[in-house]
């Protein structure tokens, strides 16, 4: 829940620095189904069967939303920033790897977002004391007093960042390449040639065969 909130801040600072989520409209993205899947898999055995799915079950389907989302990042690694989300991606499947497809939260982080307390439901947070990886799990807590009070990693925090650069990257208002200065000096004398020519300023002549016919006779030529 924190990392969606972060999210949501991420995207409210986009706009409030110029920048037009619209552009995102404007990004090819591929595999929107391997995200959207990734998704509905990791709410669904989190908020709403987390009762009803068997543990090991639970931490299979876990694992599988991981998957998913891997795809939609390698269908989508040429978008700016997407890569460090990946990463952050990365780190956290590392530690839920680590530990029976579950993340370890460090148990003092876990006292101070009050998230101590045991459950009969499948969580994707635990507190486990002897974690492998321990520094990859929840670490960092935000205070039980606090609203959003949770745990969270480094994962977590490369994952924002990458998603922060993303939305910030493809936000910002398009600017039109600069103009050369030959191509500038071109324009400025060809411009005015080509309105004259349309209005008729400039006689047809000027371009065609009675202007060569003239410079042929100033050479002692006739002209054919």
């Amino acid at each position: 829940m924190i990392v969606v909130v972060a999210l949501a801040a991420v995207a409210v600072g986009a706009v409030g620095i110029g920048g037009d989520l619209r552009t995102l409209a404007e990004l090819r993205v591929h595999a929107v189904w391997a995200a959207v899947l990734a998704l509905v898999l990791q709410i669904g055995i989190i908020n709403v069967f987390e009762h009803r799915v068997p543990h090991a079950i639970a931490v299979g389907i876990h694992l599988l939303s991981y998957g998913f989302a891997g795809w939609f990042v390698v269908a989508n690694r040429r978008i700016r920033g997407l890569r460090i989300v990946a990463l952050g991606a990365v780190l956290n499947l590392a530690a839920i790897a680590a530990n029976n497809g579950v993340m370890p939260a460090s148990p003092d982080a876990a006292r101070i977002a009050g998230h101590d307390r045991a459950s009969v439901k499948f969580v994707n947070s635990i507190s486990t004391p002897d974690a492998h990886l321990a520094f990859l799990g929840d670490i960092f807590a935000i205070p039980a007093r606090y609203p959003l009070a949770n745990v969270f990693s480094i994962g977590d925090i490369v994952l924002v960042a990458g998603a922060a650069l993303v939305l910030h990257t493809a936000s910002r208002p398009r600017r039109h390449a600069p103009i050369a200065p030959t191509q500038r000096a071109f324009r400025l004398v060809s411009e005015p040639l080509t309105r004259a020519k349309s209005d008729g300023s400039i006689a047809p002549c000027m371009f065609g065969e009675p202007a060569m016919g003239a410079a042929a006779e100033r050479n002692g030529q006739h002209p054919r």
